[in-house]
């Protein structure tokens, strides 16, 4: 990547970083009923830090095709909402039992499971919240739409059926074809629809949204080799997470399967494919193409 185009990137993702949070925390409720516990939980649990990188992509898909940027942000919040409330749950001690998170202890460590459980609930019906209100955006078929795909990327057929099937590996021996079905559930389809949100709201052309979902097929896939390598390779103070569990819970990685320097390759296959699928956006979709070399390159 040059580097003048690294710095424009991180410097973007800085600044969306912290648009992201401005956002969340200006939409979360707050109280100071019985219920409270509940609002610092879930605070808790979407108000720390991270790349926000699925944030990003909605920002930087929508600027594609010239969306307000006060709808887009809006995207942006509730995709980052069901990634945080999937990251709370994940780490629960009938998931992965995680202890740290982003450097800090776990939603239920910090609270305790119950909270945690229902904090990840709250996140992910409010972000559905978020897209069904005008505010997101003036059409409601737009807004159907947001809804719609979310829904499928994070539910059975999406994030929450491959976290079944990430379970289901610790049990039984999962050959390539199975783990990479398994991540493109799990992680993929998430990243796909943070990268077609853009194009929904945009109101683009099928072969433009085509071009995205097959640019976030790719990424999406680096992005969990990249992931497995790091368990392997990476350290708690790297990653800010516990390293190591997918090799102790005995479950089949890309990196397991397919040996570090292979798979390290396949990664980087994977992002210049990403890439290539943005090329009919002429020049203008650059800072896509760049989180496809950072995913690669990226230590936490």
């Amino acid at each position: 990547m040059q580097s003048d185009l690294k710095a424009a990137l991180k410097a973007a993702m800085t600044d969306t970083a912290r648009a992201v949070e401005d956002t969340i925390g200006r939409l979360l409720p707050s109280t100071d009923l019985a219920e409270a516990r509940l609002f610092d939980a879930m605070r808790y649990g979407s108000l720390n830090g991270g790349k926000r990188l699925r944030p990003f992509l909605v920002m930087k898909s929508a600027d594609l095709f010239g969306v307000n940027p006060d709808c887009a942000i809006r995207v942006a919040a509730a995709v980052e909402m069901v990634h945080s409330y999937s990251l709370v749950h994940d780490d629960l001690p009938a998931m992965d039992d995680g202890e740290l998170r982003r450097g800090r202890p776990t939603c239920h460590r910090q609270f305790d499971e119950a909270t945690a459980i229902l904090a990840g609930d709250g996140l992910l019906t409010f972000a559905f919240e978020v897209l069904a209100d005008h505010a997101t955006h003036e059409d409601p078929n737009i807004r159907c739409q947001l809804v719609t795909a979310l829904a499928k990327a994070a539910g059975g057929h999406g994030m929450v059926g491959g976290q079944m099937l990430d379970l289901i590996a610790e049990h039984e021996t999962f050959d390539l074809g199975t783990t990479t079905r398994l991540q493109r559930m799990k992680t993929g389809e998430m990243i796909a629809f943070s990268c077609e949100a853009g194009g929904i709201l945009g109101k683009a052309a099928p072969p433009q949204r085509a071009a995205l979902r097959a640019y976030a097929h790719d990424l999406g896939l680096a992005f969990q080799i990249v992931d497995d390598l790091l368990d392997v390779e990476g350290t708690e103070a790297e990653t800010g997470k516990t390293v190591g569990r997918d090799a102790q819970a005995g479950k089949a990685t890309f990196v397991s399967i397919l040996g570090r320097d292979r798979a390290r390759s396949q990664a980087e296959i994977l992002a210049s494919q990403a890439s290539a699928h943005l090329d009919i956006f002429e020049g203008r979709a650059d800072m896509l193409k760049a989180v496809a070399d950072f995913v690669v390159a990226r230590r936490a």
